[in-house]
């Protein structure tokens, strides 16, 4: 194991004391199994958990975070699948949605450039393999994947940009893990060139979700869309999206901000070297910390009341994290959520 790993900080805005707070805060949700639910009582889904568990590393709550992935390894199923919402040792929903199923490979490359232990990515190899392996299966001659299968295994007839281009990010994940390790995926090279070509060039695939500032910052927070038409992606959506003071509106129709979704469009405009805009979306984003670190989910305007109220979630309280660590280039995953000149792939990526 290499020597213990610096905390992030943001200068002006949160120490290092801070943002260990923040991670004890997603700590103390943790049961037993390793499974870490949105709240007290609340349901988990397999995409905010490794989200959770990646943000506890980076908080240097390493034991805790190893025992989050081990929780996704025992409930994989066989087909390398995991069901859409758990509560507690229940699953909640029987649907599979395809990105959530995807997004351990991001956790796991997440893990390995943090603590570089070869015999932890080796375990969590299968893991991965099967995962990816069930998300391709959804993949249309379109490019694009569709979002989720029913509980009886008959997929959805839609895709969506959002999940579409968080998979992207997950497949190159795991294409590094491979590659790492040896294994040779030419399909998942294939497929995630597909798949980008799809993003950058036919949008109309998918399911419009206009409203939803997701479908706006997701294409450019996971490098689907590169360079200046990034740039001009993110510019062409300020105004429907962003909330002066408050953040990022949830949906562009209501005076909603998520704390969550802001640290998400941190990291997009990072990957288009906005630092200042990054910087400031931050800063507004801590409007929803409290006293002891955890932060509540969003804030509606021009009330400024949280909103749903009283709910503080640990997926913000990682989205906080993570983006600090971004900000900070504090660890050595601090590039991974938005510099995606280091994750493989195909010609697409570098065709910005």
């Amino acid at each position: 194991m290499p020597p213990e790993l610096m905390i992030p900080s943001v200068d002006g805005l949160l120490t290092s004391a801070d943002i260990r707070a923040t991670g004890e805060t997603i700590a103390e949700l943790q049961v037993a199994s390793g499974q870490i639910p949105w709240f007290p009582g609340g349901h988990c889904d397999p995409w905010n958990h490794v989200e959770t568990a990646m943000a506890l590393d980076v908080c240097g709550l390493h034991d805790e975070a190893r025992l989050a992935y081990q929780w996704l390894v025992d409930i994989q199923r066989e087909d390398g699948s995991w069901y859409q919402y758990y509560i507690g040792d229940e699953v909640e929903q029987y649907k599979f949605d395809a990105n959530p199923i995807a997004y351990i490979a991001v956790g796991v490359w997440h893990r390995w450039l943090l603590h570089g232990e070869r015999s932890w990515l080796e375990y969590m190899w299968p893991v991965v393999d099967k995962a990816i392996n069930w998300v391709l299966e959804l993949q249309r001659p379109a490019g694009d994947i569709v979002w989720a299968r029913h509980a009886d295994g008959t997929p959805f007839s839609f895709s969506l940009l959002t999940g579409s281009s968080s998979m992207s990010h997950s497949i190159r994940a795991a294409l590094a893990i491979a590659a790492e390790l040896g294994h040779e995926r030419p399909h998942w090279n294939t497929g995630v060139d597909q798949l980008i070509g799809c993003i950058r060039d036919n949008e109309a695939a998918f399911a419009p979700k206009k409203r939803w500032a997701m479908d706006w910052y997701y294409p450019v927070m996971t490098g689907a869309i590169q360079g200046e038409r990034a740039i001009e992606r993110l510019r062409a959506g300020e105004q429907k999206f962003i909330l002066p003071g408050g953040g990022v509106r949830c949906v562009s129709d209501q005076d909603w901000c998520t704390s969550a979704e802001t640290c998400e469009a941190v990291l997009a405009y990072l990957a288009v070297d906005d630092h200042a805009m990054a910087n400031t979306l931050f800063e507004w984003a801590q409007i929803n910390r409290d006293d002891d670190g955890a932060y509540f989910t969003g804030m509606a305007f021009p009330q400024q009341v949280n909103f749903p109220g009283g709910e503080r979630s640990a997926y913000t309280a990682a989205a906080i994290v993570l983006a600090a660590d971004a900000l900070s280039a504090t660890t050595p995953a601090s590039r991974l959520l938005w510099s995606h000149d280091s994750l493989p792939s195909g010609s697409l990526v570098d065709a910005t």
